[in-house]
């Protein structure tokens, strides 16, 4: 069985909460419910070729959107988007939770590139378990599995918000710029995570500060049963905020959320990190290497208003 496959069949039910932000709750996702099926095919193209310069170039001279045609919320993913959490975050959190437990098991950085094309960290696990072998200190039948794995990921997540506590991993370039504008517009503003919402809070807390962190409706971790590439987390977050699909901008950085947004029929703009450099972002309406700062802004809250009416690629 391959590792996707055996993620498809793990779960979990446990959602952990936090205070000063606004948290979605876990809520069953029908057949009914959903507003796109998951595994629609993308059908917006890029036109490659263009630089960013044209692109921003292009968005500038349009003089803004008309205000009918303003985004209604900017969802964010975290991991990759806010903060570059992955080789030096998530991967040294799980390998100390795996020293911890004398489990014999290391993740090296190629490896858990590899795993990040599972979303969720209990279902990477799962399947990378499934796949090489539980460790002998692993019970035995599936739902102490479950149980293992739960308690397993709840010490990864403590070990990962003490590196955010202590704001060792920063925020991306431009991430809180961007934000700043959006909120400065009355657009609401949300983050739409596979990880533990914990954990995701925690970065959207210590790091964006608890006055934006207020205004931050979080979407994570089991909220949805099925995550990304699935649209799920999306589709919540739009019917949660009251507001079309169609008019929400994705900020992503990886192929799977890509998917995801875009099979929720949102327009999304991609922001490679370090762990998707070199993945096809063909689907995506733009791509960047950062939001970025001044003087090496990429893009801005301009730009993200005109993607509802134009597409421009990097």
């Amino acid at each position: 069985m391959s590792m996707a496959a055996a993620a498809a069949a793990a779960a979990s039910s446990t959602m952990l909460r936090a205070s000063n932000i606004s948290v979605a709750r876990p809520v069953p996702v029908t057949a009914g419910q959903q507003l796109i099926p998951s595994g629609v095919a993308c059908c917006i193209r890029t036109v490659s070729g263009r630089r960013a310069a044209v692109a921003r170039a292009a968005a500038a001279g349009d003089g803004g959107a008309p205000a009918s045609a303003l985004p209604a919320v900017l969802l964010f993913d975290c991991d990759g988007v806010l903060v570059d959490t992955e080789k030096d975050g998530h991967r040294i959190s799980f390998n100390e939770a795996f020293a911890e437990r004398e489990l014999g098991v290391s993740w090296d950085v190629e490896l858990y590139g590899e795993l990040l094309k599972i979303g969720g960290g209990k279902e990477r696990m799962t399947a990378y378990f499934n796949q090489t072998g539980w460790p002998a200190k692993a019970p035995k039948t599936d739902e102490e599995r479950k149980e293992f794995i739960a308690s397993l990921h709840k010490r990864k997540t403590e070990l990962f918000m003490a590196l955010i506590e202590k704001k060792l991993l920063p925020l991306r370039p431009g991430v809180q710029r961007l934000i700043d504008e959006a909120l400065g517009k009355a657009v609401k503003v949300a983050v739409c995570s596979t990880s533990n919402e914990k954990a995701v809070s925690a970065i959207v807390s210590y790091l964006l500060g608890p006055d934006r962190g207020e205004k931050i409706t979080i979407f994570a971790g089991d909220v949805v049963p099925r995550k990304k590439p699935d649209p799920a987390i999306y589709i919540l977050a739009a019917t949660t905020l009251g507001v079309d699909p169609q008019s929400c901008v994705v900020v992503e950085d990886s192929t799977i959320g890509l998917a995801a947004a875009k099979a929720a029929g949102m327009k999304c703009i991609v922001t490679k990190s370090g762990y998707t450099a070199e993945e096809d972002f063909e689907t995506a309406d733009a791509v960047f290497d950062c939001i970025g700062d001044p003087p090496e802004v990429r893009f801005d809250w301009d730009f993200c208003a005109n993607l509802l009416q134009k597409q421009y690629v990097s």
